[in-house]
């Protein structure tokens, strides 16, 4: 059993350190203060629009299925904004910041479980499709032409993969001191260091190389006759080009903190008030990413429209 298994030495460094100086009792109420105004501008703005829009869409998906008139595209995206949704309402564990939620570590896996099962969900899915996009302009007879052509079937093996993916995380939470209380975050402090490490492998490392490769194929390989140009393409996909770019630059900020986090339970350090300020800030800005996604499918995305 390695020793940074044994994580009881852990906690927030605003919840733990004597201040001393004045300098750092200043540090802590200002990093404070903009947590706090960053949380009420997240509940007040982004979370009304987010689920608006994520109705909105709903509505629009359903009706369209029910009418035959849905395609496999509007499918994905139905499940794309159903997993956004799941993100958006458990963004709500950040209406106590700066303060956080008080759990015991079985209750706080649990929590964690669901989240990243929807946070991996709403990733895998959205390059599900962006390759269907991909085959669209590119056909092909392979098989993986082929299982794109079933949604149902690939949302199927999404659901199955991102399962299997959230349940390894919560055994990496930890197996020891279910019954202690800690303070609960999505992500919890708590977690050993490979926690975070699977995060950012299958989170974040592997579907953005997904992503890139599909950007790089469509851009540089030539389209067969007949094919729409490029820009036409990406005029009528415009929702899931412009979401693979903010998703990319929010998830990519947020990532970092979550290795930066690994890297201070590594050197057994808790880091300092202004490293836990900016893991809160990424942290809002990828609940930020789930709303903008749903408002952008909302006014771009053809059968919204």
């Amino acid at each position: 059993r390695m020793t940074s298994h044994n994580m009881t030495w852990i906690s927030y460094p605003s919840k733990s350190q004597p201040f001393t100086s004045q300098e750092e009792i200043e540090a802590f109420i200002a990093s404070q203060n903009i947590i706090s105004r960053l949380m009420h501008c997240y509940i007040a703005f982004f979370v009304p629009t987010g689920l608006t829009a994520g109705i909105c869409i709903l509505i629009i998906f359903i009706k369209n299925y029910l009418q035959n008139k849905g395609q496999g595209l509007d499918l994905l995206l139905l499940h794309f904004t159903i997993s956004n949704i799941i993100m958006i309402f458990f963004s709500f564990t950040v209406i106590t910041r700066p303060d956080y939620l008080t759990a015991t570590h079985l209750a706080c896996s649990v929590l964690s479980f669901f989240f990243n099962f929807a946070y991996f969900n709403s990733q895998y899915v959205f390059i599900l499709t962006s390759l269907t996009l991909l085959l669209e302009r590119f056909p092909s007879g392979t098989a993986l032409c082929k299982a794109t052509q079933r949604p149902i079937l690939c949302v199927g093996f999404v659901l199955t993969y991102t399962f299997c993916l959230s349940l390894t995380e919560a055994v990496l939470v930890g197996t020891d001191n279910y019954q202690l209380e800690a303070r609960c975050q999505l992500d919890p402090l708590f977690a050993w260091p490979e926690y975070e490490i699977v995060k950012f492998t299958f989170g974040f490392g592997i579907p953005s190389l997904l992503q890139i490769l599909c950007f790089t194929v469509l851009l540089a390989k030539e389209a067969p006759a007949g094919a729409p140009a490029l820009q036409q393409h990406i005029r009528t996909y415009a929702a899931v080009y412009v979401i693979s770019v903010t998703a990319f630059i929010c998830r990519l900020f947020y990532n970092i903190m979550v290795l930066f986090r690994t890297t201070l339970k590594l050197q057994r350090s808790i880091g300092t008030t202004k490293n836990e300020l900016v893991m809160n800030i990424a942290e809002i800005v990828l609940f930020c990413e789930s709303c903008a996604s749903l408002v952008v499918i909302l006014c771009f995305h053809k059968p919204c429209k």
